[in-house]
């Protein structure tokens, strides 16, 4: 039986103020193909993105800008 690991990749993102903006971010960055689970800390801006693929730092950051939102890092 093989064990799968997910792939996990952390970005921050600027600009988030609510908890709205968190939701926007989530939806659009849980669209990606191979996305599995996005958390979102809104005080640090700093979200995590977990996928059965290594998902890249340039598709996070589509998602974000289609959610308003830009990398900070």
């Amino acid at each position: 039986m093989s064990v799968e690991t997910p792939f996990r990749t952390q970005v921050t993102v600027g600009g988030m103020t609510c908890n709205h903006c968190v939701m926007s971010v989530i939806e659009e960055v849980s669209e990606i193909k191979g996305v599995e689970s996005v958390e979102v800390e809104l005080a640090s801006g700093l979200v995590t993105v977990v996928g059965s693929r290594d998902v890249a730092r340039d598709e996070i950051g589509a998602a974000v800008a289609t959610a308003g939102f830009t990398l900070s890092d």
